[in-house]
């Protein structure tokens, strides 16, 4: 039996980032590892710049992740001032930024998925600095402001984290009863429509595997932004399914 700690995320608006280059700013269909491990760390009160802590939290937890509502994807073309680098100079605010004479402008395209909803599922390994309960308690109260990905992306709901045992993932996401009635804006999908699992390598799923992905999402440095590949496992079940259900 594995110790899980259960949560749903529904924003209006929400980035899962993926590999960046230039200017073009992309988001998966589905929540990041970095970005799961960044919302429990914020709830905990841990800073980017508290490696070790981060580290410890990041390397035993691993997560699922139920897709229960694709949304759909909005493409923001983004423009911002930034001044030009120079030695020596460093801006600690956007007030000092802004108060320089050389600005430039910087344009870029930023990708989000609307009214998206997720049940996630969080595996605490033995060895954890929290358990499951204290991460839960951290959720419902978190001590930093949780959001998507990006600033700009707040919760709609609360995440009503739930604490449970279960031998495999199929397990722990048949017993998940949160309520579609919340959720005014998701596309409600049909009888006939599928939902989409995926779960990270090593993990106990009780699920038949259909594709294995690669993702450069494992944090190993938040303030460089620094990034490690893992695999991921995916999976896809009709609605009817009991690991798909949600009341």
């Amino acid at each position: 039996m594995h110790d899980y700690l259960i949560f749903r995320i529904y924003g209006p608006m929400a980035a899962w980032g993926d590999i960046a280059v230039g200017e073009y700013r992309p988001s998966f269909a589905h929540p990041s590892k970095s970005a799961i491990i960044g919302l429990l760390a914020a709830a905990l009160g841990i800073r980017r710049d508290e490696q070790a802590k981060q580290k410890a939290l990041a390397e035993t937890c691993s997560f699922a992740v139920r897709v229960d509502a694709m949304g759909t994807l909005l493409r923001d073309y983004h423009t911002t001032q930034v001044p030009s680098a120079k030695r020596g100079v460093t801006h600690y605010t956007r007030r000092s930024e802004l108060a320089v004479d050389d600005l430039n402008t910087i344009l870029s395209t930023r990708d989000y998925r609307c009214d998206a909803a997720y049940t996630v599922a969080v595996e605490i390994h033995k060895g954890s600095p929290y358990t499951a309960q204290e991460l839960a308690n951290a959720l419902t109260k978190p001590i930093f402001t949780l959001y998507l990905g990006r600033k700009s992306c707040p919760l709609a709901l609360p995440l009503n984290p739930q604490v449970k045992s279960a031998a495999t993932l199929k397990e722990v996401f048949e017993s998940v009863t949160f309520s579609s009635d919340e959720l005014p804006g998701v596309i409600k999908p049909g009888p006939d429509s599928f939902s989409m699992i995926y779960w990270e390598e090593g993990q106990e799923s009780g699920l038949d595997e259909e594709q294995i992905i690669t993702r450069r999402d494992a944090p190993l440095n938040r303030i460089r932004w620094q990034f490690a590949e893992r695999r991921e496992h995916y999976c896809s079940l009709k609605k009817e399914d009991k690991a798909c259900s949600s009341q």
